[in-house]
């Protein structure tokens, strides 16, 4: 049987990382709020999940984990934090930016194939522990997002959040789910690493190749498929997950960009995306802007793959309120 992260969880969680994280605000645009998790100590939302699961570890001389990036750099963040040396294998295809991050906060960066990062850190993790994205203290610990955007605004209708192996996903559904049964939960990721959504489609846990996936700008959500744990949650919560195209995501950055002044990495700006293309339902929005772990230069770049940027714009709406 597999046990699923729990509202107490999640609470618990906020509790012991409240010294630690940020609570982030809502940032408003016509028809959207954003929560701008690029503003957390390691420009991504993941410092969340890592602080909490690394706190509850006793005896553990060091950890490891895999990553694109944002999670291996709030693990090396966290564990530099609580005196735990860190190991973390990323793929050769990771942004210098974010392998950089890491290694200066101390941890040990090991490169591999993408298609070989998960065996690689288990190979290294032998008396270690082996610090997974969707263990559940990081799930709980991630949940806390949700909390934040109740608190903040009680009365949303539907809250976006960007996918990749599923663990903010997941944290945030049970958060929000069991306080708001009525807000909906929607999971977006590109379309040309659309594993997550084929799953909800198939109602089964679905793998990409790691050729197909890493055709995405979106680095942090090139994985070949939802976590098993993650994926268990997404089952019980999430209403839906929907995808959007490269264009698209462009778009959605050079928005948070020119109307908020936020850098979103391309992963971080999929869930404005979402919005921004019309595949959300109408009311009362929050789309997680989840990291803005970008170089300035691969962030200009970037930004010249959208056409015309600067007359990107949300859909006609009120601005929020509240």
């Amino acid at each position: 049987m597999t046990w699923l992260v729990t509202h107490t969880d999640v609470v618990a969680a906020a509790a012991r990382i409240a010294p630690y994280v940020s609570h982030t605000p809502l940032l408003a645009l016509p028809g959207l709020w954003v929560k701008p998790e690029g503003r957390q100590p390691t420009g991504s939302f993941k410092v969340r999940g890592a602080v909490h699961a690394l706190g509850r570890l006793r005896g553990v001389p060091a950890v490891v984990a895999q990553s694109s990036g944002n999670h291996g750099r709030a693990v090396a963040h966290a564990a530099r934090l609580f005196g735990l040396a860190a190991t973390i294998v990323m793929p050769t295809s990771a942004p210098e930016l974010k392998v950089a991050a890491v290694r200066a906060l101390g941890a040990r960066v090991v490169l591999a194939a993408p298609a070989d990062r998960a065996a690689v850190a288990a190979r290294l993790a032998e008396g270690a522990c082996l610090v997974r994205a969707d263990d559940p203290d990081v799930l709980a610990g991630h949940g806390t997002v949700g909390l934040e955007i109740l608190a903040d605004l009680p009365g949303v209708d539907t809250v976006v959040v960007p996918v990749g192996n599923g663990g903010l996903l997941a944290g945030v559904a049970v958060a929000v789910k069991t306080i708001s049964p009525r807000t909906a939960v929607i999971g977006v990721e590109p379309e040309l690493a659309a594993d997550a959504a084929e799953s909800m489609r198939l109602g089964r846990l679905v793998t990409w190749p790691t050729s197909a996936t890493y055709r995405t700008v979106a680095d942090g959500l090139r994985v070949p498929s939802l976590g098993s744990l993650a994926w268990e949650h997404v089952r019980a919560y999430v209403d839906d997950i929907v995808t959007v195209t490269e264009a698209e995501i462009a778009a959605a950055a050079g928005l948070l960009w020119t109307e908020l002044g936020e850098r979103a990495e391309p992963s971080g700006a999929v869930a404005t995306a979402a919005h921004l293309a019309g595949r959300l339902p109408t009311g009362t929005c929050v789309a997680v802007l989840s990291g803005s772990n970008i170089a300035a230069d691969d962030f200009a770049a970037f930004m010249t793959q959208a056409p015309v940027i600067a007359a990107a714009r949300v859909p006609a709406g009120a601005t929020p309120a509240g």
